[in-house]
């Protein structure tokens, strides 16, 4: 997996791509993942979560609610 972002901290993550990275939060006490994915028209869904799975159902859920907008 390639960097999630550049060295300003924007995320790398280009059109229709999702990007992630796991990570050890000593705050939650394990690991969590930093999840990057952007939609064809550009925009940018961002979230961290307790795992891969997680994340993607949180995606999911945001464009669902962006498309019945």
């Amino acid at each position: 997996m390639s960097h999630m972002n550049d060295e300003h901290g924007c995320s790398l993550c280009e059109d229709v791509e999702e990007r992630y990275e796991r990570f050890y939060s000593k705050v939650a006490r394990g690991y969590r993942v930093q999840y990057d994915y952007r939609t064809r028209d550009g925009r940018l869904f961002s979230c961290v979560a307790r795992n891969l799975k997680e994340a993607r159902a949180r995606r999911d859920a945001w464009l669902e609610a962006a498309n019945a907008a």
